[in-house]
């Protein structure tokens, strides 16, 4: 069995949201200050749950979003 690995710590003043949705109320926020990762959480719950994806990834899938894609 693998050893579990520490939980990736992003800077708390870093969090942000498209400055598209800054009026609205359904939102997620980005965090990139972590090397190599990208935190999200929901906007309406900041001390909730974040989901942690490798920066490569979170790029990837933003990048299929924005063509069409997906």
């Amino acid at each position: 069995m693998s050893a579990a690995k520490p939980p990736v710590q992003f800077a708390p003043d870093a969090w942000f949201k498209s400055s598209a949705s800054a009026a609205q109320n359904e939102c997620v926020e980005v965090n990139t200050s972590a090397h190599a990762a990208v935190g999200v959480r929901d906007s309406k719950a900041p001390a909730g749950p974040v989901l942690t994806f490798a920066a490569s990834a979170f790029t990837t899938a933003v990048d299929a979003v924005a063509s069409g894609a997906l």
